[in-house]
């Protein structure tokens, strides 16, 4: 049993939590995190969700993500999430998210790492991933007008690639 902590619009804590599959209580909120991995190459590590995983099932996704459970701060939520989905481990103690995405039930802090990584040494969580591989922009976009990956909008994608080197909205960053 999965325990999320609830926060109020302002991303506040409001000392209660949801058991995972529930309802979520009105005008309460959760946090979810995603990460993408690039490697020098300029493409991204992306996963395909186990066939029998609910939501998605079968299709092409970003490197990894999830929601952060009962006591998680966001750089603990990402760091179990990657390890768990694909055994790589990663340091977020320092790091702040490179976007922050408001959804109707909560708030999706994402996150970048630039690291060249053997696929082949990666240790996929069965019940969550099928298969990894390394994807450009065009081929992501590409995987999303044929409905095998899931529909972010394109312009997400472009800017997760593009603020993959980069830290903030500025030309001068």
């Amino acid at each position: 049993m999965e325990l999320f902590d609830l926060y109020n619009a302002d991303r506040k804590p409001i000392e209660r939590t949801m058991i995972r599959g529930q309802s979520q209580p009105e005008n309460t909120f959760r946090l979810v995190v995603h990460c993408c991995v690039f490697n020098s190459d300029g493409r991204m590590l992306i996963q395909r969700r186990q066939d029998f995983k609910e939501g998605w099932s079968g299709m092409w996704d970003i490197t990894c993500g999830g929601s952060a459970i009962s006591g998680e701060n966001s750089q603990k939520a990402i760091e179990r999430e990657l390890f768990e989905e694909l055994g790589i481990k990663n340091d977020f103690s320092d790091v702040r998210p490179i976007l922050t995405i408001h959804f109707d039930k909560g708030f999706d802090d994402i996150y970048t790492v630039n690291r060249d990584i053997d696929i082949n040494d990666l240790t996929l969580q069965k019940e969550e991933v099928a298969e990894v591989k390394w994807a450009t922009e065009e081929e992501i976009l590409n995987m999303i007008k044929d409905g095998i990956f899931i529909p972010y909008h394109e312009h997400l994608i472009g800017l997760l690639f593009f603020m993959r080197n980069k830290r903030g909205a500025f030309k001068n960053d």
